[in-house]
């Protein structure tokens, strides 16, 4: 299929996209290659915009059919009727790759990029400068009047948004229908058959935090969990090398936190790339191998730049980030050679003091949607806001509920830096077909398990086998 591929795309210049389209669908399921030809239906048009693939899935991208919108809140044009088998092969009027990257990339909100960035970057500049000074009630305030109408946010979809996982089960089922296929085995997303994963993390704002630190390890630990701590390397605390040593030495997880969180990091490229280099001689200096972002500020396209193995700074729905926008994902992905561990749960200080919420309610609200999924539970805490004992009760509750999944629920709950080592591992895995029988090839391969994508009408379901049963799967 390689071939037919390479010659189409080189008799119809503009349609390169078809291979990358293929990297896309067995970089997400490690299946195995040549399923199936996707081909294009025409040139696609010159300017992106929002479109849908049926009633679940906005896309946001070029199309070569209907039209596409500026905005993702008003009729979108449904590719449905334009996607087709022809022979064996699934015919798309759009570039898969490009929509998906757009989404995991965050290309369709564009951030602080927009017209107005730089009145907006002046607003924050100010804000951070003043932040000292103002009281926790102001500070609230002047944060719900930035963040209105967050609830009439129609894409991405709150409190979970997993468009880009429904596109590739969908592009797997249309290829699986293509070739008249009814399963097609692949390397299951977590190690040693988990159903799914849940990472928990702290940001560590200020020396307060840094201080009940120490007590948020004892309260994990008490629960059976290992957490990672980001700390700030300048401006907000002392960070001295026997606090770094404090966590390590206890089997928890040291990041770096932006630099000065101080809401600049991306606001201009210049002073991004001095900043990201002070902030990778950080990394070198706690031994750290994660990045998060002050405020969850980001853009992905400046991530070359950085030392580091993973980055926790995507979320997967913003909507009550003062960067809106999300990666529409529930599962790590690869952005150049780093891989994201996107935010997927809402963070400890939005619930209890943007939302006035003090209950796990939504928390396991959305942990359910993203285990239904068989994602990754991202818990983003900060121990400046856990000493008081009313939110302390809460985290307790949460780290309960989580635990009971870990037992119950096959939940595998390692350090953040071991998920992006398994990611890692299993993006290099194969499946290979010896003498009639699957095997996965690869360092790791001893806790990796096959799975089988079975098509279920226009859906696909997953059948993981047990490891006993891994050397027996006929090819």
């Amino acid at each position: 299929m390689l071939e037919t591929l390479t010659t189409y795309a080189d008799k119809n210049p503009g349609y390169h996209w078809l291979t990358q389209m293929k990297n896309f669908l067995l970089d997400y399921f490690r299946c195995p290659e040549l399923i199936s030809d996707f081909r294009s239906n025409g040139p696609v048009s010159d300017t992106p915009g929002f479109f849908r693939w049926g009633d679940d899935a906005i896309c946001y991208g070029r199309s070569s059919t209907g039209f596409s919108a500026r905005r993702a809140d008003v009729d979108l044009y449904d590719v449905s009727a334009d996607v087709h088998l022809q022979e064996s092969s699934v015919v798309l009027p759009f570039d898969p790759a490009e929509v998906i990257e757009n989404l995991l990339r965050e290309r369709y909100s564009a951030h602080f990029r927009e017209p107005g960035s730089a009145s907006n970057a002046a607003v924050r500049k100010v804000y951070y400068l003043l932040r000292p000074y103002l009281s926790v009630p102001l500070r609230k305030h002047l944060q719900k009047i930035r963040l209105r109408g967050w609830d009439r946010i129609r894409f991405p979809h709150w409190p979970i948004d997993t468009t880009v996982d429904r596109l590739q089960r969908r592009l797997l089922s249309s290829a699986m229908r293509a070739k008249n296929l009814d399963k097609v085995p692949f390397i299951w997303f977590w190690p040693d058959g988990f159903d799914s994963c849940a990472i928990v993390t702290h940001d560590v704002e200020t020396a307060d935090g840094r201080d009940f630190s120490g007590k948020l390890m004892d309260l994990d630990e008490s629960f059976g969990f290992r957490s990672s701590f980001q700390l700030v390397p300048e401006s907000r605390y002392e960070v001295s090398d026997r606090f770094v040593s404090s966590i390590w030495n206890r089997g928890f997880e040291v990041n770096v936190h932006d630099l000065k969180h101080d809401g600049r990091l991306y606001a201009e490229q210049g002073e991004f790339l001095r900043r990201a280099q002070l902030i990778n001689q950080y990394a070198r200096k706690f031994g750290a191998s994660g990045f998060r972002s002050g405020v969850l500020y980001r853009n992905a396209d400046w991530y070359s730049v950085y030392d580091f193995e993973y980055d926790m700074s995507i979320p997967n729905v913003a909507h009550l980030d003062p960067q809106r926008g999300g990666c529409c994902t529930v599962m790590p992905y690869f952005i150049e050679g780093l891989v994201e561990l996107p935010v997927t749960c809402m963070q400890d200080y939005t619930l209890f003091h943007m939302l006035g919420d003090y209950s796990i309610d939504l928390w396991k609200r959305q942990i359910d949607l993203i285990t239904a999924s068989h994602g990754l539970v991202s818990i983003l805490t900060h121990p400046d806001y856990l000493m008081e004992a009313r939110a302390q009760n809460v985290y307790k509750q949460l780290l309960r509920h989580l635990a009971r999944m870990r037992e119950d629920a096959h939940m595998w709950t390692p350090l953040p830096g071991e998920v992006a080592n398994w990611w890692r591992q299993r993006s290099q895995m194969k499946l290979t077909c010896d003498e009639g029988t699957w095997r996965i090839e690869g360092q790791g391969s001893e806790r990796a398990r096959i799975a089988y994508a079975c098509v279920d009408g226009d859906e696909i379901k997953y059948s993981l086998q047990p490891a006993s049963a891994d050397l027996t799967h006929s090819c």
